[in-house]
C-alpha cells in the first residue's frame, strides 16, 4: 500500500466509531450541561454515575467544557486610579539616585511575615 500511495501506515487510522449508548449518553449529558453551565466532567460522571473519562471523551466530542472563572491578574479594578511611571527617560547613573521598594508575604502556620527589601537601582545592592 505504501508503494502505490506514498502514505505510512502509521498515519493512517481508523476513525473512532460511537457506541450505541453514546447518543444517549451524549444527550443527558447535554441536559445537564444546558442547566448547569459551570459542572465539569467530574460533576457530571458524579450525577449521571457514569466514568468520568467517558464523559470527558463524549464532552470533548461534543466540543463543550465547563465555564469557570478565569484568572484576572492584570485587569485593574474600575475607578483604580493609574499612576504615571515618573522614571520614564530618566538614565539611572549613580548610586541614591534611585531606589525601589518591594513588598511580599510569606504564609506561617500561626500568620504572615512580611518581607520588605529597599534595592538600590544604579549597584543594585539590598539596602533595607
Amino acid at each position: 500500500m505504501r508503494a502505490f500511495l506514498g502514505l505510512a501506515r502509521s498515519g493512517v487510522y481508523r476513525s473512532a466509531q460511537l457506541r450505541e449508548d453514546d447518543a444517549a449518553a451524549m444527550r443527558q449529558i447535554d441536559a445537564l450541561y444546558t442547566d448547569h453551565p459551570f459542572y465539569g466532567s467530574r460533576r457530571i460522571a458524579f450525577e449521571l454515575k457514569m466514568s468520568r473519562k467517558r464523559v470527558q471523551r463524549l464532552m470533548r466530542l461534543m466540543g463543550i467544557a465547563a465555564l469557570g472563572p478565569k484568572p484576572r491578574t492584570s485587569k485593574p479594578a474600575p475607578g483604580h486610579k493609574i499612576y504615571p511611571y515618573l522614571l520614564r527617560g530618566v538614565s539611572v547613573e549613580r548610586p541614591n539616585q534611585v531606589w525601589a521598594a518591594d513588598i511580599t508575604y510569606i504564609p506561617l502556620p500561626r500568620g504572615f511575615l512580611y518581607l520588605v527589601a529597599v534595592i538600590d537601582w544604579a549597584s543594585r545592592a539590598v539596602l533595607a
